[in-house]
């Protein structure tokens, strides 16, 4: 199970590719404060969930969506994607600054061509490049959000409360192009509505063609993909219902929530045995408290 469970997530079976022993080397302690907010949120199991939700929500902009559809390979290759999206996450949160400027590089040499065009919810034809300031708002709005409530619908406490984690992660925003982002987790939410309230977020048949492959997403062996099946069940049990309109999906009559807790725990068991990636971070940390002697 738990090679099976690190695949997607790292592309590696024992979940120690390249990336993440690096996040043992460096000379700097990161962007993050160990065992802060954005830490604990993005080191929690509750993870599984927050990814498909957040996949959800930010296909509800025409644009992004378009880009999904134009240059995205989550059809040929679902798990490579994911994949990639988990070590972007763990990367910045975890690693040096030198491993995060690697990062940046990797996603920034790929956004780099991302362009083509899209039809607004008005129906004029835009175009759109992965730099765009509305598309990476929309996306890191809604990749904030998910990460914050499936952390605290199925995790522990955040250190410093929900605000904590939205000013800790609006690093991450600055870096990937938002010029400013939220704050506080008000401030999220209404940055998200406004997006609604202006008819800027749309499903329609692009949107129906992803909810469909998340639903379903080809994972191996039957009790993965019955557990992924609950997972995606509490993703949608969490989203607000004008959002969950547009996305053309309704909540299970089904206890998804509390089958969710079930599932995540079983899924942590699985995960227990071996380094994971903040752990990594975790010796990079000490040798760099070791090289500077004890504090006065």
């Amino acid at each position: 199970m738990r090679a099976r469970l690190l695949v997607p997530l790292s592309g590696d079976p024992e979940g120690t590719p390249p990336w993440v022993l690096r996040l043992e080397r460096g000379d700097d302690r990161g962007l993050f404060e160990e065992d802060g907010a954005a830490w604990t949120v993005h080191a929690g199991i509750p993870t599984l969930v927050a990814g498909i939700r957040a996949l959800l929500l930010q296909a509800l902009h025409p644009g992004a969506m378009a880009g999904v559809h134009d240059w995205s390979r989550y059809r040929e290759d679902p798990l490579g994607r994911l994949s990639g999206t988990v070590r972007w996450v763990i990367s910045l949160t975890f690693g040096s600054r030198e491993q995060v400027e690697v990062e940046l590089g990797r996603v920034g040499r790929f956004h780099s061509s991302v362009r083509g065009e899209y039809a607004a919810a008005d129906g004029e034809r835009r175009t759109y490049t992965a730099e765009d300031a509305e598309l990476v708002e929309w996306v890191h709005l809604a990749f904030t959000d998910a990460f914050l409530t499936a952390h605290e619908r199925w995790g522990g406490a955040i250190p410093g409360g929900a605000d904590a984690y939205v000013s800790e992660w609006a690093t991450a925003g600055r870096l990937m192009g938002v010029s400013d982002p939220p704050r506080t987790a008000a401030e999220l939410h209404a940055r998200q509505h406004r997006f609604l309230a202006d008819g800027t977020l749309q499903g329609g048949e692009r949107v129906d063609d992803v909810v469909r492959f998340l639903r379903a997403v080809p994972v191996e062996g039957v009790a993965l993909r019955t557990g992924y099946r609950i997972l995606f069940a509490g993703a949608v049990a969490t989203i607000p219902r004008e959002y969950r309109r547009l996305l053309g999906v309704r909540r299970t009559w089904l206890p998804a929530v509390a089958a969710t807790r079930l599932v995540l725990r079983i899924a942590e068991r699985g995960l227990g045995a071996g380094p994971r990636a903040h752990d990594m971070a975790r010796l990079r940390l000490r040798r760099l408290d070791a090289a500077a002697g004890p504090t006065p």
